[in-house]
């Protein structure tokens, strides 16, 4: 069927009360017209208010995606895992029995002297300062003045490294004096307060 342009200007002629002899060419741009609008409007009063929630859904599904990439890795990896938290509480647990206990910190005061009068160091002042509670632990600060010379300073602090209780070592001020180096710092030893929680979850 041949499609008559001219039929076109009878459009402001037509009357809607007979439209079962409009010409088809009228009938079909009218159709179209009316799919069109009825288009448009079905696209922003039904479609459009959606396409927020759709862009959400479609966020939430890619946010889940990455949840469930990386729980799918650790449970491919759980065995590494359990290994790996297997090692890091034996080691912890190592390093709480490097820390003094409430009866072997007098005893410390000791090893420290020992190690520094060994190393060629005189002692002028080794003393307890207040403790520092903190979470897990409490620390033990001790404000110590030694005298002598660079290499038994040297000496000093690899021996109090190699100490059996955890000790380091802070704050250090070296000056000269009349009769050789003066040398303040602070020593801090700690104290576990929950390692018999500790040793209970382990077994």
């Amino acid at each position: 069927m041949k499609f008559d342009v001219s039929k076109l200007k009878e459009l402001n002629e037509l009357d809607f009360e007979q439209i079962a002899i409009w010409p088809n060419e009228v009938r079909i741009v009218v159709a179209a017209f009316v799919a069109i609008l009825v288009g448009a409007l079905s696209y922003y009063m039904l479609i459009s208010p959606k396409l927020p929630i759709k862009d959400a859904a479609q966020l939430k599904e890619q946010e889940l995606k990455l949840q469930f990439e990386a729980k799918y890795r650790i449970a491919a990896n759980l065995d590494a895992y359990e290994e790996q938290l297997a090692k890091i509480k034996d080691d912890f647990s190592s390093m709480l029995k490097s820390l003094p206990t409430s009866n072997e910190t007098p005893g410390l005061l000791d090893d420290i002297t020992y190690v520094g009068t060994s190393s060629g160091l005189t002692f002028e002042l080794l003393k307890w300062q207040q403790e520092v509670p903190k979470e897990f632990y409490t620390e033990l600060p001790i404000e110590m003045e030694v005298s002598g010379g660079y290499h038994n300073f040297g000496e000093f602090v690899s021996k109090v490294a190699d100490l059996p209780r955890i000790v380091t070592l802070h704050d250090f001020d070296i000056k000269r004096e009349v009769n050789g180096l003066s040398l303040k710092l602070q020593a801090k030893t700690y104290r576990s307060e929950n390692s018999s929680d500790f040793e209970g979850d382990k077994q």
